[in-house]
């Protein structure tokens, strides 16, 4: 930029009008570099809808605390930016749950993989486990916990 601030300034006045042209013809190839490096993806795509609470059953006011995500698709052939995140989230062998929390950091990590993975929300109907009731609780495939007392 001081290159061309200094041609402005000690060039003559036919020049001036030269180097200007060039400004103007270089500052029209910038709508190309926007076309390519503008998000193609609209933003309602990214905005929450009622629809979706109401078809997978869930309350916008009264979101599920616990996600149960499994990994469904194979991370064979996708990006390292994809591998990293399974091996962040725990979910390097297929089929078997991890539970994660529902909060924004841990949903943007999922929104990384949401194609290779399924989320569930974790439903607990008698409320979280107690520390002694931690070794008594199943966890479903289904989503559901469930525990059985066992007789000692």
């Amino acid at each position: 930029m001081a290159g061309i601030l200094r041609l402005v300034t000690q060039s003559p006045p036919g020049r001036v009008q030269n180097v200007t042209k060039s400004l103007e013809s270089l500052s029209s190839t910038d709508w190309i570099r926007h076309k390519f490096t503008k998000s193609r993806i609209p933003d309602k795509v990214f905005q929450p809808s009622p629809e979706a609470h109401e078809k997978y059953g869930g309350d916008p006011q009264h979101p599920h605390k616990l996600h149960i995500v499994t990994r469904i698709k194979s991370v064979q052939r996708r990006p390292y930016w994809e591998k990293e995140m399974i091996k962040v989230l725990g979910l390097e062998k297929a089929h078997t749950p991890q539970v994660h929390k529902n909060i924004p950091s841990v949903n943007a990590k999922l929104k990384v993989v949401k194609h290779l993975i399924r989320i569930q929300p974790l439903k607990l109907p008698q409320g979280l486990p107690t520390e002694e009731e931690m070794s008594e609780t199943c966890l479903k495939t289904t989503g559901s916990e469930e525990t059985s007392f066992l007789s000692h």
